[in-house]
């Protein structure tokens, strides 16, 4: 559930967007902003109620996003302002990113973008679901769900970074794979197998960010990595918490307990070693602080690149394969 606030200047309009546990911070905004109105048009000095509302603010801020809840987390990850994988292509890439197209079997999906791109002097293949900001593109890039030929791209283009020795970073943001029925009649399933398959005995670098949304097979088919990393605020399951809900109840209302029962949240999958660290996010989510965002992603990927490049081809998979072999305990 999202609230949003509205106010204009002489230059443009900005949208706030809050989610229903922000609404105490969307309070203090507000009488802080007019205490500071207040005291432009009065000329009376409030600096000091102002400075307290600061504090106030801060405070309230921080004691929100410090006592998160699993289910909290996930609405965060789903933010509408979330910055999405084009957004860090063009940010980390110094718009140096060129984008490749097609399955050169069925079509282009557009749910899954790829292609070339530069950090410093270092080229990567970059790979990731990409949402879209609006109904138009939303429709367009099908919310994020790639059908087949999106996976099946996306191999194309880990094949081709491995021709060429070029390390491949995916960004993983989906609600899952396309489930319609059209998307099984081409292979839904064995396009996402081949790619956990392939990926597996990739013999380039492969670095793995959820960004997002880490739901399920659409998200596995692209995050089979040799370091593998979650933002703060991001979730990765088999299930999402509504559908595993559903399953269990018979209905949506228990998504909540779903969501904490799931251990899907960056702290749970860390300590159960599905990934390897935690990116660090600005107060409130990526979105507040974008900037900060992509220049901790982009850290990553340099500092995760560092490590693997040392690696020969052979021992880079040997190393791969025994990382997935280890996962999961079981008596």
């Amino acid at each position: 559930m999202l609230t949003f606030a509205f106010w204009s200047n002489s230059k443009n309009i900005i949208i706030m967007e809050y989610l229903d546990f922000e609404l105490p911070i969307k309070d203090l905004e507000n009488q802080l902003e007019k205490c500071l109105s207040i005291g432009e048009e009065s000329g009376i000095d409030i600096s000091d109620s102002c400075k307290k509302l600061e504090k106030k603010l801060e405070e309230t801020r921080k004691e929100i996003f410090t006592n998160l809840t699993a289910w909290q987390k996930v609405q965060l990850a789903r933010h509408p302002s979330r910055p999405y994988t084009m957004d860090y292509l063009k940010n980390i890439t110094q718009e140096t990113f060129m984008e490749l197209h097609g399955d050169r079997n069925v079509r282009d999906d557009k749910a899954m973008i790829g292609g070339l791109g530069k950090i410093g002097d270092q080229s990567f293949m970059f790979i990731g679901q990409q949402k879209g900001y609006n109904t138009k593109t939303r429709q367009y890039r099908n919310f994020g769900m790639a059908n087949p030929e999106g996976y099946r791209k996306a191999l194309r283009l880990m094949k081709m970074a491995e021709k060429f020795g070029i390390p491949v970073v995916t960004l993983l943001d989906t609600p899952g794979a396309y489930p319609g029925i059209e998307a099984e009649e081409r292979g839904q399933g064995e396009a996402i197998a081949r790619n956990i398959f392939e990926m597996t005995r990739l013999k380039v670098p492969i670095i793995t960010i959820v960004i997002g949304e880490g739901a399920s097979g659409g998200a596995l088919g692209i995050g089979v990595g040799d370091k593998v990393y979650m933002m703060e605020y991001t979730w990765y399951s088999v299930i999402s918490p509504e559908s595993c809900s559903s399953i269990l109840w018979r209905s949506w209302e228990y998504k909540e307990q779903a969501a904490e029962a799931l251990k899907l949240t960056a702290q749970d999958s860390k300590k159960l070693k599905v990934i390897d660290d935690i990116i660090k996010e600005p107060m409130g989510g990526a979105h507040t602080n974008r900037a900060m965002a992509y220049d901790e992603v982009k850290k990553t990927i340099l500092k995760a690149y560092k490590s693997l490049a040392k690696l020969k081809p052979e021992d880079l998979v040997k190393k791969r394969m025994k990382k997935y072999e280890n996962m999961g305990v079981y008596s």
